[in-house]
């Protein structure tokens, strides 16, 4: 998905929005970068559309606090052999 950085921007936090998923996630989806999302809604997305960056900002940064809690349960899941 390339092209427009803005239509990009948009259409990527609204995916984000609607599944409350991860940058990571994301950036699979719309087969770019975990760097090019996060600069997408870091620096693009608040100098066109204050609005959704705020929305944005929310999963993302309940994403942030949950992080361990994620990496704790794949590594419990890595060594049970699950």
């Amino acid at each position: 998905m390339k092209g427009n950085m803005e239509e990009r921007a948009c259409q990527v936090a609204l995916y984000i929005l609607e599944n409350h998923t991860t940058v990571r996630a994301a950036a699979k989806r719309f087969g770019v970068s975990k760097s090019t999302v996060h600069k997408d809604m870091a620096e693009r997305l608040p100098t066109f559309n204050r609005p959704l960056y705020l929305q944005v900002h929310e999963v993302l940064e309940e994403n942030k606090a949950q992080r361990h809690i994620r990496g704790g349960q794949a590594t419990r899941r890595k060594y049970k052999g699950e």
